[in-house]
């Protein structure tokens, strides 16, 4: 299994997050937390479940 948030929380870590945002849909989850990277995959799409632990870290940073 992909280790999807452990990868994106890693990417975060090493400077690679550009920006971030908040959007009622993106494909099928609504709504979501949208992470943008400047490299390869680009868009991150977070649950909202997630949100609090993502807020944390992109606080940190």
């Amino acid at each position: 299994m992909y280790p999807y948030h452990n990868k994106i929380k890693q990417r975060i870590r090493n400077k690679e997050l550009i920006s971030y945002e908040y959007v009622e849909r993106y494909k099928n989850i609504q709504p979501a937390l949208l992470l943008y990277f400047n490299t390869e995959p680009k868009i991150r799409p977070i649950r909202s479940h997630r949100f609090q632990e993502y807020e944390h870290l992109l606080n940190e940073n």
